[in-house]
């Protein structure tokens, strides 16, 4: 059952897009956008859609856009 759970759990992933610079807003922001692992703009990582990662994409909503 653990297993299945695991699994399951394995393919909810999320892409995250940079469109906007971090420069001229908070550093803390700026730190969000490097933690996830974008490094430039039109960038596109794909991580695990779990809490900790909604809270950082929502941290910085106004830089990133999101896709399934």
């Amino acid at each position: 059952m653990a297993k299945k759970k695991a699994a399951a759990e394995a393919r909810k992933m999320v892409s995250i897009t940079l469109v906007k610079s971090p420069i001229g807003f908070n550093r803390n922001q700026a730190a969000v956008v490097q933690g996830m692992g974008l490094r430039k703009l039109n960038h596109t990582v794909s991580l695990m859609d779990t809490p900790e990662t909604r809270g950082m994409i929502f941290k910085v909503r106004h830089l990133v856009t999101v896709g399934e």
